[in-house]
């Protein structure tokens, strides 16, 4: 196995490796290092690096191993990147902001600290757009970072720089939050697997935990790893009243999915979708197919108001928290935040109740499709082709279509409305540009295990970053 094999293998593979002494963790963690030197100054990734540390804690993880394997705690020795907007104590988290870029955390989310607690080992702190607001990483503090597999591309948004670490083999496991699509499209962009749990499920950060639109959750390089991640993360927790008691475990072994019925659509009604794209879309129906599934495409009906009740609550709520930075700092602020904060008082009262009615709507679609299905997928990005430093009043064409690269590009606000409902977002191939395509998977409210079952069913046949030809070549743009 070479180096760049190390980068790539499955942590819960690489468990067993170390449980029987085939493998070490200083062995992937060398490997990770090496691969974050030759590609992290093209990605741009990494916000602050903690190689000594993490080598500390490799050594005293191979002590474990070796001593007591059967002690080893459900994540030992794997690496993890941390999204620099989510705390770990005595580290820097700026937000991705000049106004913050002295800033060092007192405490460690509870999110983060569970990962730590099961034995994860933190290799550094990963790019964010200023305040994780926009749909690509960009920003005055850290500047951009692209997609591994041709870095002029978006990484996407918020969570572009634990994507793109991973995408690029820099790192095992990763950490995100999502309110718009924060997980789900970096991890598109990245050719990853990213997971929006449902609200509840993993506990986050006040204030934003109250929000039912956002949540915190893992990214991974494959169906399993991210898996492993949520069983750690998942539970109730004394500091987000928010969080479910209820048990929650996810198996390591996936039953087939033969006799499935399975639903989807093209494009939500209302997204111009690239060809390749929605070929991607096709080529996985095709796979469900293969593996016994029935999939039929449903017709939902949806409009264009749908991305705008969104992006009206976004404006009311967290609109409203970069319009106080706006109004203490002025330009300090990137210049996508000083557009958003101007935009966040345009939403009122009657605008915000009229959010929670289109939620109500959107549901009202779903849950017959979900109620009859085990599952429903779409794409998660409508093009893989947006510019790594793209602004949110910017346009750009799309299968003939003018969208603004602001909403118009990601069908993943529609879920943060219908925030009860698990989802996960796997790649789908690769187009002829080189980029990777992705789907989103949905299931019934709470039912995290069926979107993960049809993921590890599609991976199992199709499998993604197993070797070179899935691998990002990391283009120098």
């Amino acid at each position: 196995m070479n180096d760049l094999d190390l980068c790539y293998l499955p942590g819960h593979a690489a468990i067993e490796k170390f449980k029987t002494g085939k493998l070490s963790p200083r062995d992937i963690l060398n490997a990770q290092i090496a691969r974050a030197g030759a590609t992290n100054p093209a990605v741009n990734a990494f916000t602050d690096t903690y190689h000594d540390e993490a080598m500390a804690q490799a050594r005293a993880a191979e002590v474990v191993y070796a001593k007591n394997p059967d002690q080893a705690r459900p994540l030992e020795g794997l690496t993890l990147a941390v999204k620099d907007s989510q705390a770990l104590a005595g580290k820097r988290s700026t937000l991705g902001s000049l106004i913050y870029q002295n800033n060092v955390a007192t405490n460690t989310s509870a999110a983060v600290q569970r990962l730590l607690d099961a034995g994860a080992i933190v290799i550094g702190k990963t790019t964010v757009p200023e305040f994780s607001s926009a749909g690509v990483t960009t920003s005055k503090l850290f500047g951009t970072t692209g997609t591994p597999w041709n870095t002029a591309y978006t990484s996407g948004g918020s969570s572009g720089g634990s994507a793109a670490a991973l995408g690029a083999g820099m790192t095992t496991l990763a950490t995100g939050s999502d309110i718009a699509g924060s997980i789900r499209v970096p991890a598109a962009c990245c050719g990853v697997v990213g997971y929006k749990p449902p609200y509840g499920r993993i506990p986050g950060a006040p204030p934003f935990n109250l929000d039912f639109y956002c949540q915190t959750g893992p990214l991974a390089q494959n169906v399993g790893d991210c898996a492993l991640m949520t069983n750690v993360m998942a539970g109730a927790h004394r500091d987000d009243i928010a969080t479910l008691r209820e048990d929650f475990n996810l198996p390591t072994n996936w039953e087939n999915i033969k006799g499935w019925k399975v639903a989807y659509s093209l494009d939500l009604g209302f997204f111009p979708i690239a060809p390749e794209v929605r070929q991607g879309v096709l080529d996985t129906v095709e796979k469900l197919r293969s593996l016994g599934a029935q999939v039929e495409e449903v017709n939902l009906g949806w409009t264009s108001d749908v991305t705008n009740a969104a992006a009206a609550y976004l404006d009311h709520l967290f609109g409203r928290e970069l319009a106080r930075n706006y109004e203490q700092y002025g330009n300090m602020l990137c210049d996508y935040n000083v557009f958003y904060a101007k935009r966040a008082g345009a939403s009122d009262a009657e605008t915000f109740l009229a959010t929670y009615e289109m939620a109500a709507k959107l549901y009202a679609d779903m849950a017959p499709i979900l109620d009859e299905h085990h599952a429903f997928i779409c794409p998660t990005i409508a093009t893989n082709e947006v510019r790594a430093d793209a602004k949110p009043w910017e346009t750009m064409l799309v299968d003939g279509t003018e969208i603004v690269t602001d909403f118009d590009w990601v069908l993943s606000h529609p879920f943060n409305m219908l925030s009860r409902l698990p989802v996960l977002s796997v790649p789908a191939g690769l187009a002829s540009n080189g980029l990777p395509t992705s789907i989103q998977i949905i299931a019934r409210s709470f039912d995290d295990h069926r979107v993960f079952q049809l993921a590890a069913a599609l991976e199992k046949i199709s499998p993604w970053l197993d070797c070179d030809a899935r691998r990002p070549m990391v283009n120098m743009a």
